[in-house]
């Protein structure tokens, strides 16, 4: 049973790479990578130290790009890896090693705002036949008076203006996202959505649960994290690569169970790990001091864990924790746990599991900051009576009502 959690290593001296395999640079990097945006960005903001974040699919294209940004720009430019889990999120701790001012992010990005550093994201302009998207879309929704919701992969995001014009002629109540980098200036109006980085207003007097929901994109945690999150929504797809339609099968009820399942398990822990999935995500260090005081108060112990992206192999050399719980971006907290020596749980779940005030209400929720009273109210459209100093008329006190809510006293009178 250990072979299935590690190996005398003997597998990694044997393993061969296939640099034929490897991703060759591109020839219209200009157009892919934005470089006259990019450059721009960096001249407006006066920065002389600048990072470029890559992940693996695109190493083989950096030097070509941070070269042409120096000629562009007189900024010093320094490559970063991927991170140490998820390329999606932003990797401040490296460009930070560095003294770098600011950050170029490059390819898929979760779209989490950062704690310092300005940040622009170029996520490669990845080619989608509008054509045969617009053809899928009409298959999958005959009726033009549909409501539907459109949500992309941050690649496919260049092209979607292409595609409002294709569909909204045909489609009245067709509504598209935007997309939201960093935080949202503003606290949402009433019927609006803010989730995922995209952002996008329901004007349907049902709310969301009148729509469907149509994402252009491959499948992926982005596609999984969308169906539990708007879980009242059916959802269709349109997969650029192998340009086909469906409608999504995933079975939404039984993974809420699955999820629900691992909510019990964390309720009866008696040791938790908290795994430490990203340092560049806003409110991390915050969420991360109320996950440990919320277990202190259910009388767990804690241990606080920076093991890199988890594996079965990394957190079986735990045996006395019961469960672990990965503060990760929205993205990536969504972890398939089935292969592991003990169920991996997110926030929002342990929250569900030891906050007696918390209950299950059918919204699920992933990303780490909505726990947070601060990132809850913002996000919220009334947000409690205002003092309004100034603002008001003074008047003078007046007579109110007496007695207690189901019968006032002078309930029954005519009021002057």
């Amino acid at each position: 049973m250990a072979a299935a959690f590690s190996s005398d290593g003997e597998a990694a001296l044997r393993r061969e790479l296939h640099p034929a395999s490897a991703a060759a640079p591109r020839s219209d990097l200009d157009g892919f990578y934005e470089m006259g945006r990019a450059a721009a960005f960096v001249r407006d903001g006066g920065f002389r130290k600048v990072a470029l974040q890559f992940p693996d699919e695109l190493l083989a294209d950096a030097a070509g790009v941070a070269g042409r940004l120096e000629a562009a720009t007189g900024a010093a430019m320094y490559v970063l890896g991927d991170t140490t889990y998820g390329s999606c999120c932003v990797d401040e701790v490296a460009a930070e090693h560095v003294g770098a001012e600011a950050v170029l992010h490059y390819g898929p990005a979760c779209l989490s705002p950062c704690r310092k550093l300005p940040v622009l994201h170029i996520f490669g302009q990845q080619p989608l036949d509008v054509g045969r998207c617009t053809e899928a879309f009409r298959e999958l929704y005959p009726e033009q008076q549909s409501c539907v919701v459109v949500l992309s992969d941050v690649v496919y995001a260049h092209a979607m203006g292409e595609l409002e014009q294709q569909l909204r002629p045909e489609y009245p109540n067709i509504i598209f996202s935007s997309l939201v980098c960093g935080d949202p200036p503003g606290p949402a109006v009433p019927g609006e959505e803010r989730k995922f980085g995209r952002q996008f207003l329901v004007k349907a007097a049902g709310g969301l649960q009148d729509y469907a929901m149509f994402y252009v994109g491959a499948e992926g945690l982005a596609l999984t994290s969308f169906m539990l999150t708007w879980n009242c929504c059916p959802f269709s797809s349109f997969n650029p690569i192998t340009g086909c339609g469906r409608h999504e099968t995933l079975n939404v009820n039984r993974a809420l169970m699955r999820r629900l399942y691992l909510v019990e398990r964390a309720r009866d822990a008696g040791v938790v790990g908290i795994l430490v999935g990203t340092l560049g995500v806003a409110g991390y260090l915050t969420v991360l001091q109320h996950l440990r005081e919320l277990l202190r108060r259910a009388g767990k112990r804690s241990y606080t864990l920076a093991v890199g992206k988890p594996n079965p192999a990394k957190l079986a050399n735990f045996l006395e924790v019961d469960i672990f719980v990965l503060v990760a971006c929205a993205q990536n907290s969504l972890l398939d746990s089935s292969d592991f020596y003990r169920p991996v749980v997110t926030p929002y779940e342990l929250e569900l599991a030891c906050n007696p005030a918390r209950e299950w209400t059918g919204n699920y929720l992933t990303d780490f900051r909505d726990l947070l009273p601060a990132s809850f109210l913002e996000s919220r459209s009334w947000r409690g009576l205002e003092q309004q100093l100034g603002q008001t008329p003074v008047s003078k006190a007046v007579q109110g009502r007496r007695g207690i809510a189901i019968a006032y006293e002078d309930e029954g009178c005519e009021q002057p």
